[in-house]
């Protein structure tokens, strides 16, 4: 059976998130209208912010995958951070609107605006907890599967709306026990959540489109694997940068000064073959091949 590729486990996870979120926005708007909740609307508009997110994933995963051209020499792997930062964006606006809703309803609402929720909210509530806590760790595992930073910003979009339905579930639990101003309380508190997240999948993607360094552990493992060939006898230098979902590498090895060029040709070929091989997301490694001047490191 052949392996999937990671667009393909990007897509089926995408189409699985889309289709619980469509099925999930209805449930909990029609709940929060009928049982009168202000949490469980928001949350459901929280919820119908996901599904504009998964199509954004689903764009920029179909983009990021298609192949080098003129204009794009290197690929066009940076389209998932795209996807990634406009879905933060969402996330901010919605998570603004939901906070601003919930202020106005504790301090300015009028007679009869604070009152408490049915109980078709809090088992709305309940349910959404669970199944987006579950879809959370389902798109978590794709995103690591394949190195996607748009899916797992999708991930935490479903993180984001299982920590706003726990805010919406003990506003209205509060509000049913007779305290109806912690429903919009909890409006405001999923706000937080949400602008908390969205901060997060900002950082990560913009860091990944700005040439952010794979990280230490990366570095060690490529130095490692440099330094099992014979003919290298340093390493002057090792420059790693993410882009989109693979990994540029750059590294200069000494090696005998008085090798012929084929020779440090041949050693130089067998060092970038074998990172690219073993280290899982380097898209490519540039070797540069120096005289050797000092002790092996």
């Amino acid at each position: 059976m052949k392996a999937r590729t990671n667009e393909q486990i990007a897509m089926r996870v995408s189409w699985v998130s889309l289709a619980v979120n469509v099925l999930l926005t209805a449930f909990k708007l029609a709940a929060g209208l009928i049982a009168k909740s202000s949490a469980m609307v928001s949350d459901g508009v929280h919820s119908a912010s996901d599904i504009i997110g998964t199509v954004i994933v689903m764009v920029g995963v179909k983009l990021s995958n298609k192949e080098s051209d003129k204009e794009h020499q290197y690929g066009h792997e940076r389209m998932e951070c795209v996807a990634a930062i406009i879905i933060s964006i969402i996330l901010v606006f919605i998570g603004v609107g939901i906070g601003y809703s919930g202020i106005m309803k504790i301090f300015g609402g009028g007679p009869g605006i604070l009152s408490a929720p049915g109980l078709l909210a809090l088992i709305a509530a309940a349910a959404s907890i669970a199944v987006k806590e579950a879809m959370y760790w389902y798109t978590r595992a794709g995103a690591k599967k394949t190195n996607s930073s748009a899916l797992m910003a999708e991930a935490w979009h479903h993180r984001s709306d299982a920590l706003s339905s726990i805010g919406s579930f003990a506003g209205i639990f509060g509000a049913r026990l007779g305290y109806p101003v912690l429903d919009p309380v909890a409006a405001v508190i999923i706000c937080i959540f949400i602008v908390k997240a969205a901060g997060s999948i900002f950082l990560d993607a913009v860091g990944k489109m700005t040439d952010k360094s794979s990280g230490e552990k990366v570095d060690e493992e490529i130095r490692a694997i440099i330094l099992e060939h014979g003919g290298v006898l340093g390493v002057d230098q090792i420059k790693t940068r993410i882009f989109g979902d693979k990994i540029y590498v750059d590294v200069e090895i000494s090696a005998d000064g008085n090798l012929t060029l084929n020779e440090a040709h041949d050693i130089a070929e067998t060092v970038h073959d074998d990172i690219e091989s073993r280290i899982k997301h380097v898209k490519h490694c540039m070797v540069h091949v120096n005289p050797y001047a000092g002790s092996k490191t």
